[in-house]
């Protein structure tokens, strides 16, 4: 197996840029799994930055709909080129939409979508690289839907680091490698 890389961090804590940085090949695949509101100016922008920093030579897979991370990651050979995944806290949020859980419950769906993507993280054999947004180290959200999210995401980034080889903390621009 290659080695699977996970990227935590804080907002604006340069965990993208750190990401990118760890692969230096020519080609990368990069998966982008933000999805695009209409009439949000604000997003487009913060997605060309992105775009703007990635090399020529990289190919963007736009992944919104929770199924096609995993199924991207499952198909990968041993000579593919390696993988950025930016990233899966955008993700995470297309799955709480599919399963509606901002209204309900949506948990068994929720449960099914993220066991895929462990699996498939665990399976992957392409260099990977999977960035994600760290939320357990800050104030305890006051709405529902953020403790939503927050818990959800949480739990992801702990399943996910479990079978990757390398996990990085960026504080501050600062990479703190946690294993």
């Amino acid at each position: 197996m290659s080695p699977r890389t996970l990227v935590l961090g804080g907002a604006r804590s340069g965990k993208s840029a750190h990401a990118e940085g760890l692969l230096t090949e020519a080609t990368v695949t990069y998966v982008a799994t933000a999805r695009r509101y209409p009439d949000d100016p604000d997003w487009d922008a913060r997605i060309a930055l992105h775009v703007a920093r990635r090399p020529s030579t990289w190919h963007t897979v736009e992944a919104s709909a929770p199924a096609d991370l995993p199924a991207l990651l499952t198909a990968t050979q041993y000579e593919d080129p390696p993988i950025l995944v930016d990233d899966l806290s955008t993700w995470l949020v297309g799955v709480l939409d599919e399963a509606q859980a901002w209204e309900g419950d949506g948990a068994e769906a929720i449960a099914r979508d993220v066991d895929h993507l462990v699996r498939s993280v665990a399976t992957c054999r392409a260099r990977l690289v999977l960035v994600t947004a760290e939320v357990g180290l800050g104030v305890i959200p006051s709405t529902r839907s953020g403790r939503l999210f927050r818990d959800h995401l949480g739990a992801l980034n702990a399943r996910v680091a479990e079978v990757c080889d390398e996990v990085t903390l960026l504080v501050a621009g600062i990479p703190l490698k946690l294993r």
